[in-house]
């Protein structure tokens, strides 16, 4: 079993930056490759980032590619997501995810991964 918590979401101007932290749970942290989604009002829950076990892969949607960064620290049980120059489109609730499957947490949330953090609302607005 492993559970997930997010934090680090908030209210923030556009071109700012947050830095949202995945804290992990439980046993085997180490063996799941992670991913953020975000959910933004009335659309699909979409994936935007994800990094293998090790840390040694991560692939990013096109469109957070170059301002968003993920990365982890396996000795923390924590993921991180880097999240600069923010746009309005931005919004949205983001969530980590994981699953022994590196396709299953690169992927658009379906199949699910097998465990879900509650999510931590990012809100980008002047």
């Amino acid at each position: 079993q492993l559970q997930l918590v997010e934090s680090g979401g908030g209210l923030v101007q556009p071109g700012g930056s947050l830095r949202l932290s995945c804290a992990a749970s439980g046993s085997n942290f180490e063996f799941y490759n992670i991913g953020w989604f975000r959910q933004a009002p009335g659309k699909e829950r979409e994936g935007i980032s994800c990094i293998s076990t090790s840390g040694g892969k991560t692939n990013y949607a096109d469109s957070v590619q170059g301002r968003f960064t993920i990365s982890r620290d396996n000795a923390k049980s924590t993921v991180y997501l880097q999240m600069n120059n923010l746009k309005p489109e931005d919004t949205g609730v983001y969530y980590c995810a994981a699953d022994p499957s590196m396709t299953v947490v690169c992927g658009p949330a379906s199949p699910p991964p097998d465990y879900w953090g509650q999510g931590t609302q990012v809100t980008v607005s002047s």
